[in-house]
């Protein structure tokens, strides 16, 4: 017989634990599935170890630096990966032990420890148990993309396996010039690898300005990291220890050999084994379950939330799908996906932290638009640190003076950013922000004075 439930929550990462909490609360008999780890892909093979790790590389880059800030360091600086892996598991285990001791003191809820696959639309299947429900949520997730030829044959590594590894790589091949792929390069060429990173289209991270990817260039090649684009024709080769990546491209060596080769090659959802079928529930040509803005499928009483819809695959667009979910049903309030804007961050040292449109987005638009931009060597703060590298730039709409879109590459953008931020869900002109007197020193001080020598965007 089916064990009947007010609400079943498949999958325990950034928006699973916290609905099924406040569905609990609301006197919600509640199961709750999760077929590895609770904490999902951000707290066990995402944001907090890689997060952790690129601290310890951080310290490692710093202490090389030492004699720049007039510090004598008593001997060559090296780098103990499993000191590193040992410190960044303790985070992990730490984080996972506080979510499994949360949902453990929930009343009204059962976690369940197993793969649910749908029955029907009201009902899922746990090994040998169904659980049955009118609503159920979907926190599933998504996993490396490893389709690549010759992955069958030579062993590479994933942003979830590289995290985990017990010897420091002679030479790291980086498949991938995106956001995971280049946190990694610089991570492990920081700890003392050689790395190269590859990348399919002729620059890295196409998706951002032309400005931003050469900044990021210039800042990653600086540290000694190879840079190869337009590899067209991507092919694994070689056996353990002496990996290649066969390349085709139109310029230098046809072939890149190293020790080790890391996939960062894209993400896809974890829809494919759900069975989704049973449900009726309907997915786009990428697997991604289609949801509307309020995050509901095209089948009454089933919900998506997080990487799976395919609406932002960050842990913050995760953890505010929860929130409407949960002010729609339990609040009885009117919020949706359309009321949030682009927002996400490139955890490379410095870092570049992007809101809104971008600039090529705004000219794409035919907007009549205004643009400032400031480089870093002018903002003390950083000069001060000594990490000087990089730019802001702010796009602003010409009549209504309200933020457009904005990117910071450079030290504290990641925080300092959120003025502008705020600034844009406020729906305020810029003139807020300009006109106010910001702490000194700070990065986020210089962000007034760029948007009082705006010009337009020709």
């Amino acid at each position: 017989m089916p064990i009947t439930y007010d609400a079943i929550v498949i999958g325990a990462g950034q928006a699973g634990p916290a609905l099924t909490a406040r569905l609990s609360a609301a006197g919600k008999k509640v199961a709750l599935v999760e077929r590895k780890l609770l904490g999902g892909t951000c707290v066990n093979v995402g944001c907090t170890p890689t997060k952790a790790m690129v601290a310890s590389a951080h310290t490692a880059h710093v202490a090389r630096r030492a004699g720049e800030f007039g510090v004598i360091a008593a001997a060559e600086v090296s780098v103990n990966l499993q000191k590193v892996i040992e410190r960044k598991n303790q985070i992990v285990a730490n984080s996972r032990a506080g979510l499994e001791k949360w949902m453990a003191g929930l009343d009204n809820c059962t976690v369940y420890h197993g793969h649910a696959g749908f029955e029907s639309a009201a009902s899922v299947s746990v090994g040998d148990q169904v659980l049955e429900a009118k609503q159920i949520f979907l926190n599933v997730g998504a996993r490396p993309v490893t389709s690549i030829d010759g992955a069958d044959s030579v062993p590479y590594l994933t942003s979830s396996t590289i995290l985990d590894l017990d010897e420091l790589p002679d030479h790291l091949v980086v498949i991938g010039g995106s956001y995971i792929g280049l946190e990694f390069a610089q991570m492990f060429r920081r700890f003392g690898s050689e790395v190269t990173v590859v990348e399919r289209s002729a620059r890295l991270l196409p998706h951002e300005d032309e400005d931003v990817s050469a900044g990021i260039r210039e800042i990653l090649e600086a540290e000694g990291i190879q840079i190869r684009l337009e590899a067209k024709c991507l092919k694994l080769t070689g056996s353990a220890g002496n990996v290649g990546v066969g390349l085709d491209c139109s310029h230098g060596a046809l072939e890149i050999e190293g020790s080790h080769i890391l996939l960062a090659i894209g993400r896809k959802p974890n829809t494919d084994d759900l069975n989704l079928a049973a449900a009726g529930i309907v997915v786009d040509e990428h697997g991604y379950i289609v949801t509307d803005e309020h995050l509901r499928t095209n089948v009454d009483g089933i919900f998506a939330m997080g990487d799976v819809n395919g609406r932002g695959a960050f842990t913050h667009t995760s953890w505010n799908d929860y929130e409407i979910v949960a002010d729609n049903l339990l609040d009885y309030g009117t919020r949706s996906t359309k009321d949030r804007f682009p927002v996400y961050a490139l955890y490379i040292d410095p870092p570049m932290a992007h809101i809104g449109m971008t600039e090529a987005e705004v000219r794409k638009a035919g907007r009549a638009a205004l643009i400032g931009k400031r480089p870093m060597t002018r903002v003390g703060r950083a000069v001060e640190k000594g990490e000087s590298q990089g730019f802001m730039k702010v796009l602003v709409d010409a009549e209504t003076r309200q933020i457009l879109g904005a990117t910071i590459l450079g030290v504290g953008g990641d925080e300092a950013i959120h003025c502008l931020l705020t600034c844009m869900y406020s729906k305020q002109p810029i003139d807020l922000i300009a006109r106010s007197v910001h702490i000194h020193p700070t990065v986020s001080e210089l962000i007034p004075t760029m948007l009082q020598e705006l010009k337009p965007l020709t």
